[in-house]
């Protein structure tokens, strides 16, 4: 009941109000039954404006520890993860991929949307990256068809590592219903699940008019991450190596500073000191006295008269 009160109630008037989502192809989405919504992925806020635009509810899959966080944060944040149509991801299977797998079974099982992105991470760049073939996988083995989803410009409203970004109109585009059932049995084989993938992710280029990669969004984030490492450390590493460089040229120059100059100033101090006072023939230090210069003839004279 809390996924119907934040949508039509405290959450989903307000977005609708400020950012006027748009919808395009909502009859492709049948009135009852499963279907799994195949999503390009954004934004962080993908989760939060599809869900705007369509009657039924879709339920996404997300990290258990969001759900078993000890504390009233915890029950808080299971309370907004539930409410916003999220299920933990399923353990008992082994691994995330596996839970994941399991979890939509058991929601498509019960004739329920399911929302997956088939790109497994957010786009970092805005082109469309290659899809992982989980998607295809649970389209046969749950029979359910698959429905592709193009989200646009939600990565304006909340571009990947900040909260916020500017204001935009977002728009939902549903493509037509995928039907794999002539792959029926065939989950095992990895080709046919590479094919039915890559349809799937054909069909998403086509609704979103996005670039295709043809590499997975989380190694272009990895390779990325790397390289921005290895200019970090090369950075400072030039910039020990200038400040080293700068030391030598300083102690060097200071090394190469004439010093006759110096001495030359320590022989007039010493010639004054010795100027100023001169031993007699005994031995003693007499102060030579300053004799007054004489007066000119002529101004003696001149002043007598």
């Amino acid at each position: 009941m809390l996924y119907w009160l934040l949508k039509r109630v405290l959450v989903g008037p307000a977005l609708r109000t400020v950012f006027r989502p748009t919808v395009e192809g909502l009859e492709h989405v049948p009135d009852s039954g499963p279907a799994i919504l195949a999503i390009n992925h954004l934004s962080y806020s993908d989760w939060l404006f599809l869900p705007l635009v369509l009657d039924r509810r879709v339920t996404f899959v997300a990290k258990s520890e969001y759900f078993t966080t000890p504390g009233v944060r915890g029950r808080m944040q299971k309370s907004f993860f539930s409410g916003t149509g999220q299920v933990p991801i399923d353990r008992t299977s082994g691994s995330a991929a596996a839970g994941a797998l399991a979890t939509g079974k058991r929601i498509l099982a019960e004739g329920d949307l399911f929302g997956i992105f088939p790109e497994g991470t957010r786009s970092p760049d805005g082109r469309l990256y290659k899809g992982k073939t989980g998607v295809a996988r649970l389209a046969l083995e749950s029979g359910a068809p698959v429905i592709p989803v193009a989200l646009m410009d939600t990565d304006t409203v909340a571009p990947p590592g900040e909260k916020f970004g500017r204001y935009a109109q977002p728009h939902v585009r549903f493509g037509v219903p995928l039907d794999f059932s002539r792959f029926e049995g065939m989950s095992a084989d990895r080709f046919v699940l590479r094919s039915i993938t890559d349809e799937i992710m054909y069909e998403l280029m086509l609704l979103s008019g996005q670039e295709y990669v043809d590499e997975y969004a989380a190694s272009r984030k990895k390779s990325v991450a790397e390289k921005a490492r290895t200019i970090g450390e090369g950075a400072v590493h030039v910039a020990k190596e200038i400040q080293g460089s700068a030391t030598s040229v300083i102690e060097d120059a200071a090394s190469r500073l004439p010093r006759k100059s110096i001495d030359a100033d320590k022989g007039k101090n010493a010639d004054a000191a010795a100027s100023a006072e001169t031993p007699d023939s005994s031995g003693d230090v007499t102060t030579k006295t300053i004799q007054p210069v004489a007066e000119a003839p002529g101004e003696e004279a001149s002043e007598r008269s």
